[in-house]
């Protein structure tokens, strides 16, 4: 730790996104009677400064203590030897989390809780010894918050599982599945690997820490609120029952986090498949299955992760729908906080979310959506300068100036139609065309797309 010393013994893993690398796992965890000291793996220096490293990489809000990811480095060299103390005493106990509520794309919304800095250094530090001991033991169809897989892998082994014939699917949906989670059941699942009692009790006392809102803290007897690094790996523990019954079984599913898709050939085996597997879900892992978002249903009427895809027997990966309605809705909160920007300014803004956006979906196959997304963008855009032009006068200068006849800017100022129908119009388009946002730096995600694909 930073001006700290290291009173343990152990090595280091570290962690991609939510995953821990099992390259780097401590060799003394290659013997299973050995997990009994893991805490001292967990609190080794080289351990928990690669922890370090990657909690003030990620900054992240304070939690319910105020302190920020720069305040750390010095709490931490005059504090980490009595906490660490603490620790391998039993006598730590996390600070409550502070409870932060955010709307759902599909309605609701989803509690996340966010610990102190400190404690995500702390459960970053387990992440990194615990994820090499779970992982290599998780299912070849589990592809989220793990090393070296991604959503992208998922989507694409969904697609595999409709080509190879399985045409119907068993959309699976747990019921507030982060707020519900039985500690004793994930507990039961933790210690089957994990001989080190002292460990043990820290992440139960992880799970039962407090929320604090509005500055008071209630006590949990239920679920592991997402925002802490040892949260995603909690969960594929859980889960991991189920993909061993799904694989028992013979199964064709894919499973990110929460959501979990199983492909059959039948509607009447879908509905076997259902009925059964919630039945496992509520007697073995005491978790419930939202009926009204889970469906037995064609694969190309639902969506995952995002994507959906064709009725085609080589279906094609398309953007599902509602990603495309969020992704508008967030342009246009974008446009609405950015008013008053001059134009190159909100194009700038719009560079990362729309390089981001296509990233994550250049597997799409059907790609007209995004020439028609192209579209719509810089039809916002012009409408903006409408709007900023404001009179008549204003907006006829401004159409002369990019090469209209005097007598067209001035029948088109004045026609009488809103921002919106004018951004559309031909005017607009002539006096400002595609060339004209691309030169400002305007990102074009059917370029982008094709580019991306071109170098992949």
């Amino acid at each position: 730790m930073p001006g700290a010393r290291s009173e343990g013994s152990g090595r280091k893993p570290r962690e991609q996104d939510a995953g821990a690398s099992s390259a780097t796992a401590p060799s003394v965890l290659a013997r299973p009677e050995a997990t009994a000291w893991l805490l001292e793996a967990i609190l080794d220096r080289d351990n928990m400064m690669t922890a370090y490293h990657r909690v003030v990489a990620n900054q992240g809000a304070p939690g319910s203590d105020g302190m920020t990811v720069d305040d750390l480095k010095g709490f931490l060299v005059e504090n980490w030897p009595r906490i660490k103390e603490g620790l391998l005493a039993g006598r730590y106990r996390p600070e409550p989390v502070r409870r932060v509520d955010i709307p759902k794309p599909g309605g609701g919304s989803r509690t996340l809780g966010i610990p102190t800095v400190l404690d995500r250094l702390i459960q970053q530090a387990m992440h990194q010894v615990l994820g090499p001991l779970f992982d290599p033991g998780f299912s070849e169809a589990t592809y989220g918050f793990r090393p070296g897989r991604s959503a992208h892998q998922a989507v694409l082994a969904a697609r595999a599982h409709v080509a190879a014939g399985r045409r119907w699917l068993v959309d699976i949906d747990l019921e507030k599945f982060f707020d519900r989670v039985n500690h004793d059941v994930l507990m039961a699942r933790l210690a089957r690997k994990v001989g080190d009692k002292r460990v043990l009790r820290l992440v139960r006392r992880y799970l039962q820490a407090g929320l604090m809102a509005d500055g008071v803290a209630t006590a949990r007897t239920e679920g592991t609120p997402q925002g802490g690094p040892l949260s995603p790996l909690l969960s594929n523990i859980l889960l991991d029952d189920l993909d061993k019954e799904l694989e028992r079984r013979g199964h064709a599913f894919v499973r990110y986090a929460d959501d979990c898709n199983i492909y059959v050939r039948s509607r009447r085996a879908g509905e076997r498949v259902m009925a059964s597997i919630s039945r496992f879900l509520n007697e073995a892992l005491r978790l419930a299955v939202n009926v009204a978002k889970s469906a037995v249903d064609r694969p190309w009427r639902r969506t995952f992760l995002g994507y959906a895809m064709t009725a085609h027997r080589a279906p094609r990966l398309r953007v599902a729908a509602a990603s495309v309605a969020r992704f508008k809705a967030k342009l246009r909160a974008l446009w609405r906080q950015g008013r008053g920007r001059s134009l190159g300014r909100t194009i700038e803004d719009l560079a990362p979310i729309l390089t981001g956006w296509i990233a994550y979906f250049r597997l799409a196959e059907a790609k007209g959506i995004f020439e028609e997304l192209d579209g719509w963008i810089r039809r916002r855009l012009r409408c903006l300068l409408w709007r900023r032009w404001k009179r008549p006068r204003t907006r006829a200068q401004r159409l002369r100036q990019r090469g209209l006849e005097e007598q067209r800017a001035w029948q088109s100022a004045n026609n009488g139609h809103g921002p919106w129908w004018n951004a559309g119009a031909s005017h607009m388009h002539d006096a400002f065309r595609a060339r004209f946002f691309r030169n400002l730096g305007l990102v074009s995600l059917l370029d982008q797309h094709r580019r991306l694909n071109y170098a992949a």
